[in-house]
C-alpha cells in the first residue's frame, strides 16, 4: 500500500453512512478543527441524508463533502460514486466510520483502487450489527490496513481471530473548546427558566430505543412526586419522538421533563445542567459523557459499553446497572441529598477531562494516515 509524503498533501476520505448529529460525526468535526491541514487535505463522504448534520460544520472548516449515489444505502451506485471521487481528487486514504458500508467500500476499492489505504473505526459493538452487518464485516476485515476501536468494551466484541488487528484509540474532543460554555451557565439557566435551587439533570442523546428514555423518564416520575426541586432536560432527536412523548403525556411530566430536540447550542446548554445522566442499554463511548466531564458535571450512568472505561464510581461519576431502574433512582436521589458528595464528584470530573483531550488522537490517526504506523 502507498504512504503519503511531502511535499503533497496526504488526501484523506472519510466515508459514513450518514452525518447526522451524533458522536462519530461530532469527532470528524473535531478531526477537521485539530487536524494538521499543512499535511493532510480533508474529504467526507455520506450515504443517507439526515436532519440537522454535520455537512454545514465541515464545509465551514474546508473539508467538501459529497453525498453519494440516490440517498438509499441499498442503491449500490454510491459505490460508482465513491470509486470516481477517490480516483478523481486522488484519495490516498479512505477512513471508513460505518461497518456496512465500509465492508463494500473494502472490496470495491481493493479492485479499482488498490494502492488506497483502508482505515475503519469500530464505534458499536458487534452483537449490535445486524446479521448481514456482521457477515460482511467479518469476510472483508482483512482488507482493512488499520483498524481502531473507540474502546476497548467494542474491541472485546471483535472476533478473537479478527481482534488483533484492532486498536483501542479513545478519539477525544476539543476540552478547551467545550470547557469554555461553562462561562453561559447563569445565562442558559435563565433562558430555560431554572432557579438557583432547583436541580437540572440533562441528557444529551438521540431519541432511539438503546437510549432507554422510558427508564430515565420513569425515575423522573418518582423524584417529581417525592417533591424534588428538579427538571429534567433531554437534548436530541429521532425516531422515537411520537413514542416518548406519548408516555411523557401518560406520566404526567409536564414541564418538569422536557425535550429539546435538537440543539446547535448543546454546549451551552449542558452548562445549565448540574447533573449529568445517561440511561443507554448499550454504547461504544460516548461523545457527551466526555463533554460533560469537561463540563465538569457528575455523571450518572449505565455501565455499559466504554462507559466504564470513563466514568470512575464514586469517583467522578456514579455507575448503575443496565435497564436497573431502581438504581438509576438512587443515584439519581442521592445527588439532591448529599450535595458535598455531587460537588466532588463535579471537581474530580473537570479534574479528569484532560484524558479525553482530542489532539494526541489526531496526531496518532494521522501519524496511520501517513502510513508511519500500523
Amino acid at each position: 500500500m502507498s504512504s503519503c509524503s511531502e511535499p503533497k498533501k496526504c488526501r484523506v476520505l472519510w466515508l459514513a453512512n450518514g452525518l447526522g448529529v451524533g458522536g462519530m460525526e461530532r469527532l470528524l468535526v473535531t478531526h477537521a478543527r485539530l487536524g494538521d491541514r499543512d499535511a493532510f487535505e480533508y474529504h467526507a463522504a455520506y450515504l443517507v441524508d439526515r436532519p440537522h448534520s454535520v455537512v454545514r460544520e465541515l464545509e465551514e472548516l474546508g473539508v467538501p463533502v459529497y453525498r453519494l449515489g440516490t440517498g438509499r444505502r441499498s442503491d449500490l451506485r454510491w459505490v460508482r460514486d465513491l470509486v470516481h471521487i477517490v480516483r478523481s481528487r486522488e484519495i490516498d486514504v479512505v477512513h471508513a466510520h460505518s461497518p456496512l458500508p465500509a465492508s463494500v467500500a473494502r472490496v470495491a476499492l481493493a479492485l479499482t483502487a488498490r494502492n488506497v489505504r483502508f482505515v475503519y473505526t469500530e464505534h458499536n459493538r458487534w452483537d449490535r450489527f445486524e446479521p448481514l452487518t456482521r457477515w460482511a464485516n467479518r469476510l472483508t476485515y482483512r482488507l482493512n490496513d488499520k483498524v481502531f476501536a473507540v474502546s476497548d468494551d467494542c474491541r472485546s466484541t471483535v472476533p478473537k481471530r479478527l481482534r488483533p488487528r484492532v486498536e483501542t484509540l479513545i478519539h477525544g474532543i476539543d476540552v478547551e473548546a467545550v470547557a469554555a460554555n461553562r462561562a453561559f451557565r447563569d445565562e442558559m439557566r435563565a433562558e430555560l427558566g431554572i432557579d438557583d435551587d432547583t436541580v437540572a439533570i440533562g441528557t444529551v442523546a438521540n431519541l432511539r430505543k438503546q437510549k432507554n428514555y422510558p427508564m430515565l423518564m420513569r425515575a423522573a416520575k418518582r423524584l417529581i412526586d417525592d417533591g424534588q426541586r428538579v427538571v429534567f432536560l433531554a437534548v436530541g432527536q429521532g425516531p422515537l419522538e411520537d413514542e416518548l412523548n406519548q408516555l411523557h403525556s401518560v406520566l404526567g411530566l409536564g414541564d418538569r421533563f422536557r425535550f429539546l430536540g435538537f440543539r446547535e447550542d448543546v454546549h451551552r446548554v449542558m452548562s445549565a445542567f448540574d447533573v449529568f445522566c445517561l440511561s443507554s442499554d448499550h454504547e461504544g463511548l460516548p461523545v457527551a459523557l466526555m463533554e460533560a466531564k469537561a463540563l465538569g458535571l457528575p455523571v450518572v450512568a449505565t455501565a455499559v459499553g466504554g462507559i466504564p472505561d470513563a466514568v470512575e464510581d464514586g469517583v467522578d461519576g456514579l455507575l448503575v446497572g443496565k435497564g436497573d431502574g431502581s438504581q438509576l433512582l438512587e443515584a439519581l436521589e442521592s445527588q439532591f441529598v448529599e450535595l458535598c458528595a455531587r460537588k466532588r464528584l463535579a471537581s474530580a470530573a473537570l479534574l479528569g477531562a484532560g484524558r479525553f483531550g482530542a489532539g494526541s488522537a489526531v496526531q496518532c490517526v494521522e501519524s496511520v494516515y501517513r502510513g508511519d504506523a500500523s
